[in-house]
């Protein structure tokens, strides 16, 4: 009998509040609400370093920043040999491994094969069917694996969450029957008016539109149709008769900011809709059905949870834990508060508790936000009024919290915190942004072409 197969979807962008699964008001996954209601669904999951690159580095290396050694999108140099991947691990345990979407990127090393698919341009219909371009190459691989001898790992990054967000048709009007073009709407004066970022929202968003629910109905459309796709692929492991045998995963490596915070439809910023992500698990017989945990888990926590459930063990300490624990109704130590991190478009880090949200600036950001800035969750869930100077008291505390965990991470790495090293992340080589202003600008982020450029490297 073969070893357990192990597919994780590796969906980049999405978060879990827009998940009919997660009580969103729209039904947006069907599909994959239903595997959850066969497996385990984890209510209060987290992805603490934005953006793409750091999370799938801890995703797949089981690795806090400071063990992978990862911050920035466009991070320079390998990922450290300190550490080993997922597919590494599984590659030397006699497994096939096969990543799609992820090539050319530290953080997905260790593959043995590497497919690709178009995610970024517009067909001449002028959307994108991503997902149905996924599996044009994924299900063939598919196929081809479960004909081998050996058991395989197999990771899907599906990209339709991810700007631009282009469904096809219908989807792309299934949640909206509005005029996106009526001229009485203002809503997106701001979004052309932010000039780091307005010619690529041009390149993609239809010219005229002027309602920014609109622009949020493609992000739900687009989850709803990558859905819709994903059952292809259900359906294919349901086909090959190879259920019983597969552990199923679906993840991401962050959320999505849409109107929220003047960070227009991108994943910057460390507020909440940034760091929510999902996390199911699906193993007939192996893991229990319908289960939900409200505890809280964090991305690390990915890869030695799939190692236990596929009995592999490693002589790695892992920063993450398997969530076995959780799911078998035994305790863990609680995550009561951890270290954030935010190195895309803006250099910032903070902390984050169950009652408070600590965000501090590295260098000044191209929004022109204050160096300090403190939410309470509690009383403030959305993240909309900022109390830094009403709550000094809370602020040093928070702030002696964080920077003892630096300095315990640095003495336990024996490396200098990433964050205070990656002045470089923006890839213009000139350093630390000295004000918001030259933030402002110089950090251009162009079109479609381009951001798909910035996002292979």
């Amino acid at each position: 009998m073969k070893k357990t197969n192990v597919i994780v979807f590796g969906i980049d962008s999405l978060r879990r509040d827009f998940m009919s699964g997660y009580g969103y008001h729209h039904l947006t996954t069907p599909h994959m609400d239903k595997i959850a209601s066969e497996g385990v669904l984890f209510e209060n999951h987290f992805s603490p370093s934005i953006p793409t690159t750091p999370a799938y580095a801890s995703m797949l290396t089981g690795m806090d920043c400071f063990g992978t050694d990862v911050v920035a999108l466009r991070h320079e140099g390998p990922m450290g040999n300190h550490v080993k991947t997922l597919a590494e691990v599984l590659g030397e345990n006699g497994y096939n491994t096969t990543c799609v979407g992820f090539s050319n990127n530290p953080s997905s090393r260790g593959f043995q094969n590497y497919l690709d698919y178009e995610a970024w341009m517009p067909d001449e219909s002028g959307r994108c069917p991503k997902a149905e371009n996924l599996n044009d190459v994924a299900i063939p691989e598919l196929k081809r694996l479960n004909d081998e001898d050996e058991p395989f790992f197999l990771f899907l990054r599906h990209m339709d969450p991810h700007s631009p967000y282009l469904p096809p048709r219908p989807f792309e009007r299934i949640f909206y029957d509005g005029n996106e073009k009526d001229p009485s709407n203002h809503t997106m004066e701001s979004v052309y008016n932010f000039k780091p970022h307005a010619d690529f929202f041009k390149s993609w968003i239809p010219e005229g539109v002027t309602d920014k629910n609109y622009v949020e109905a493609q992000y739900e459309g687009a989850i709803a149709y990558m859905d819709a796709c994903i059952q292809n692929i259900f359906a294919t492991v349901e086909d090959l008769g190879i259920e019983e045998e597969t552990l199923i995963v679906l993840t991401s490596d962050h959320g999505e900011t849409l109107y929220e915070h003047d960070c227009y439809f991108d994943h910057h910023g460390m507020y909440d809709n940034c760091l929510v992500v999902p996390l199911i698990m699906k193993f007939p017989g192996k893991l229990p059905e319908g289960k939900r945990i409200t505890d809280t888990t964090v991305i690390q926590d990915v890869m030695p949870t799939i190692l236990e459930v596929m009995g592999i063990q490693t002589d790695t300490n892992y920063n993450g834990r398997s969530l076995l624990h959780f799911v078998n109704g035994n305790e863990l130590p609680q995550v009561s508060e951890f270290y954030i991190t935010e190195c895309t478009w803006m250099r910032k880090h903070g902390w984050r508790t169950p009652e408070w949200k600590l965000i501090q600036a590295l260098e000044p950001d191209f929004h022109f936000k204050p160096e300090i800035e403190l939410y309470n969750l509690v009383k403030d869930p959305e993240e909309n009024h900022n109390v830094a100077e009403r709550e000094p008291e809370v602020v040093a505390l928070l702030q002696k919290r964080m920077e003892d965990y630096i300095a315990r991470r640095e003495a336990e790495t024996g490396r200098i915190n990433p964050m205070y090293t990656n002045t470089n992340y923006h890839g213009l080589g000139t350093g630390p942004m000295k004000s918001s202003q030259e933030a402002y600008d110089h950090l251009y982020l162009g079109s479609i072409t381009n951001a798909r450029r910035l996002q292979s490297k």
